[in-house]
């Protein structure tokens, strides 16, 4: 058992429950479902891929499945690599079709004016490194992400960028994990910790933007 049951018990934890569900249910969830699920995620960028990550360290952690952790890095790792690789060709289209695309106007909506001149000043003098960082930043993907569509960065220039990138947010969120497991016995308290923690990352900085704006 490593992370056939994170799904199951993240549900179980937020019911109250300190059970693992049985076997038939793990059985239908596991890497493949936070393959997709963080794929998704990073296509569209409703779902708290941080947590999904969060949350299967934890599981993977309690269950001392050997290399199971390190399972979880590298799925969660390749399916945001993937995610932002087919974003991004989407958004290619986008930049050369003459009418572009809904994709490239979804990335413009989401990209503030001034977060994305930030991207573009930061990307001329780093180049592709700035992605590290904005994977790691609260919203500071999409900027950087728009700032390559628009200075046409090729495909292969921005995958480079984007792997170390992708492998940093992978190992930050599984880190929340791995200490969200080792505080608590109990597989669906770790969980909720870890859920919130990595929920609080990706959103604090934002919603402290917001206070400062209008105290």
């Amino acid at each position: 058992m490593t992370l056939r049951a994170f799904t199951a018990v993240a549900v179980a934890g937020a019911a109250g429950a300190g059970q693992v569900p049985p076997d038939t249910t793990q059985q239908a969830v596991g890497y493949p479902a936070l393959f997709v699920l963080v794929a998704l995620g990073a296509l569209v960028p409703v779902i708290p891929t941080g947590a999904l990550v969060s949350s299967a360290a934890v599981v993977a952690f309690h269950h001392q499945a050997p290399y199971g952790v390190l399972l979880v890095f590298g799925v969660s790792a390749l399916a945001a690599f993937t995610g932002d690789l087919a974003l991004y060709w989407l958004g290619q289209r986008g930049v050369r079709s003459r009418n572009g695309s809904r994709w490239l106007a979804a990335l413009r909506g989401r990209a503030a004016p001034e977060r994305l001149a930030q991207a573009q000043t930061r990307l001329d003098e780093h180049g592709v490194t700035v992605l590290v960082l904005s994977r790691l930043v609260p919203a500071g993907r999409i900027p950087v992400m728009l700032a390559c569509l628009l200075a046409e960065l090729p495909l292969r220039r921005f995958a480079r960028g984007d792997g170390p990138a992708c492998l940093a947010w992978a190992a930050t969120y599984g880190l929340i994990g791995i200490l969200g497991g080792s505080l608590f016995p109990e597989p669906w308290k770790g969980v909720a910790l870890a859920v919130g923690l990595a929920l609080l990352v990706s959103a604090g900085p934002a919603l402290w933007r917001r206070l400062r704006r209008h105290p």
